[in-house]
């Protein structure tokens, strides 16, 4: 049951870092320029999950899943004319983040759902514990 337990944990910890990522591509959706002030778009984000094998060989099943945030180095910048921009190269155009707002809008409302999907397997497996205690005495 404890099992049960870190691995809806593994996935609430991973649907948070999902949701925290989002709203960094979100706020950064027309950054145009870098930490240093120099004209270069700010890049998506992208969490990678996996799941933790060392768990899986396990008597009870099931793995606990690890996230980690990749830059995504492979879309390129979203090119808009903007000649009067002051970050526009010298044909005028602005490049812009690789950023789609519905797209993390979507993105956004599937992790909420699976962080959902966590919360009541963790609820259900508390009131597995509760009532195997009840039973015992």
């Amino acid at each position: 049951m404890l099992n049960t337990l870190a691995i809806s944990t593994s996935g609430l910890i991973a649907q948070r870092l999902r949701m925290d990522t989002i709203a960094g591509n979100i706020a950064h959706a027309n950054t145009t320029q870098n930490e240093r002030g120099e004209p270069a778009p700010f890049q998506r984000r992208l969490v990678v999950l996996q799941a933790e094998t060392d768990y899986a060989a396990t008597p009870a099943g099931g793995a606990r899943v690890s996230a980690e945030v990749h830059i995504d180095t492979h879309t390129p910048p979203r090119k808009v004319y903007q000649p009067g921009h002051p970050h526009a190269d010298q044909d005028g155009y602005v490049a812009y983040p690789n950023v789609n707002v519905i797209t993390e809008f979507v993105n956004a409302m599937e992790a909420a759902r699976a962080y959902e999907a966590n919360l009541s397997a963790m609820q259900l497996t508390r009131e597995m514990i509760d009532n195997s205690f009840k039973i015992l005495g």
